[in-house]
């Protein structure tokens, strides 16, 4: 029988109705709890909200009885140890306007990029005034697809620049995120991604790059033994190539995952409006235990309605098992909705600890921590852990917004170690010397895992990087 850890040391097993409620309620963000706690409450008179309660000293709302968990911590308390509670609902939508109102600069959801405007953001740094609004016209003849509608003899004409010269800012455009973009047609936008890849990619058939400059219509209708002849090579090798460019390859740029690097393509991109979990300093002092408030939507106490027993031993005979079963499910909820908190403070209470250094100053500090080993440090099943982080999203002490699962990155610190590591470069390192560099760092990674690394950065190749510096 599957089981979950209780409040003591022992463990209890659990109904198979209880654990998947559990997990399912575990899996859920603060919002979509919201929306299955207000519809358990509508639909079953078992249940009922007891009246808030509040700290006569802070003024704090409480969800459990007991003392407040703020005002009742002791003087001495190890400072490498958080304080995890439930912190209801309304205290945090007034946390969130002061928020909105003190953090203009950072806006609490973030807000949607337009393409040609996220281009230029990154091509900016390496164009003086001339060549970024010339950039800037080219990115407006953008098409839905990231392909320009205009020529480039045209474009020198309306800007009086030389082709020379737009043909240099189209090269920086093309080689931004999503790559290719900026492109006249669809082949030479998979030409530029080819390119690209090659850099990254040891395994790039020998015959993809004549296929997409020789053999697009054929390509495209599939005739592999055509052109196979037509290149003199066996249909094999035209199938592999074939395959490489539909899994790897975007003939239309702007259709392509762009944007959020670090997702997959088939992923949609998350934005997190609000977070589930707030960490502060106590008493604003990076020095004291770190406060960490799992928000709950109640701004009461959940319970069995204590009258409702005596309503079921006076109903009459027809209506009494409609009756038991809505105690049954009411008393079923509130059980696993206290077991999902639990598993919640006591994930957060171990994976804070840990990730201390990293919340307090940044992603270099991030620990390799896997969820397989707080599910054993936990005595749950991995897939406990995996419910309880997904979708999650952690307000840091800065006010910054993470996904939790950014706790458990282990590729994180690398990245920045490795961002650092380019941004001083005296002039571009390979792949292999990055290894090298990062292996002084304590990092031992391969040079494929480097190369992916970068790309998930949006770091260009060193061969292109290189290009781009002479081209300043």
């Amino acid at each position: 029988m599957a089981m979950l850890q209780r409040q003591t040391t022992g463990l209890r097993p659990l109904t198979t109705a209880h654990l998947a409620q559990t997990m399912t309620l575990l899996s859920l963000t603060t919002e979509e709890l919201q929306q299955e706690i207000d519809s358990e409450l509508a639909s079953n008179p078992a249940l009922e909200m007891v009246e808030e309660r509040r700290c006569p000293t802070c003024h704090r709302l409480l969800t459990d009885p007991g003392k407040c968990p703020v005002c009742s911590l002791p003087a001495n308390l190890n400072s490498e140890e958080p304080v995890v509670f439930l912190s209801p609902r309304e205290e945090f939508i007034s946390r969130k306007d002061y928020v909105d109102n003190t953090m203009d600069d950072e806006p609490f959801a973030p807000e949607v990029e337009e393409l040609p405007a996220y281009v230029l953001k990154q091509i900016a740094p390496d164009l003086d005034p001339n060549q970024r609004a010339l950039a800037a016209y080219l990115l407006t003849h953008l098409d839905e697809d990231g392909l320009l509608t205009t020529t480039l003899i045209e474009v020198s004409r309306y800007t009086h620049v030389p082709i020379s010269e737009v043909e240099k800012v189209k090269r920086l455009i093309q080689l931004a995120d999503p790559v290719g973009v900026g492109s006249s047609t669809p082949q030479e936008a998979l030409l530029v991604q080819l390119e690209v890849l090659k850099e990254t990619h040891d395994t790039v058939p020998a015959a993809a790059e004549r296929c997409i400059r020789e053999g697009m219509d054929q390509l495209s209708h599939h005739q592999y033994p055509e052109l196979a002849h037509k290149f003199d090579v066996p249909v094999k090798q035209i199938t592999l190539a074939a395959q490489f460019i539909s899994e790897n390859l975007y003939p239309f740029p702007a259709r392509a995952h762009w944007g959020d690097m670090r997702q997959p393509a088939h992923e949609e991109t998350q934005v997190y409006h609000q977070p589930d979990i707030l960490i502060n300093y106590l008493n604003d002092d990076p020095t004291k235990p770190l406060i960490v408030e799992i928000i709950m939507p109640i701004s009461g106490t959940l319970q069995v309605n204590p009258m409702f027993k005596q309503a079921i031993k006076e109903a009459s005979p027809e209506t009494k098992p409609d009756l038991k079963g809505d105690l049954e499910k009411a008393s079923l909820f509130v059980k696993c909705l206290q077991q999902r908190n639990h598993t919640m403070e006591r994930l957060l209470m171990r994976v804070v600890s840990l990730q201390r250094e990293f919340i307090l100053h940044g992603e270099k500090y991030l620990k390799p921590v896997t969820r397989a080993q707080i599910s054993r440090e936990m005595e749950v099943h991995e897939s406990t852990i995996s419910r309880a982080v997904a979708n999650k999203a952690v307000q840091l002490p800065n006010r910054r917004i993470v996904p939790l699962s950014e706790f458990f990155d282990r590729s994180l610190n690398i990245r920045s170690v490795l961002k650092e590591i380019i941004e001083g470069e005296p002039k571009p390192y390979s792949d292999s010397d990055l290894v090298e560099l990062l292996s002084e760092n304590g990092f031992n990674v391969a040079r494929r895992t480097v190369a992916k690394y970068r790309a998930i950065e949006g770091i260009l190749p060193a061969h292109l990087r290189k290009a781009m510096a002479k081209g300043k």
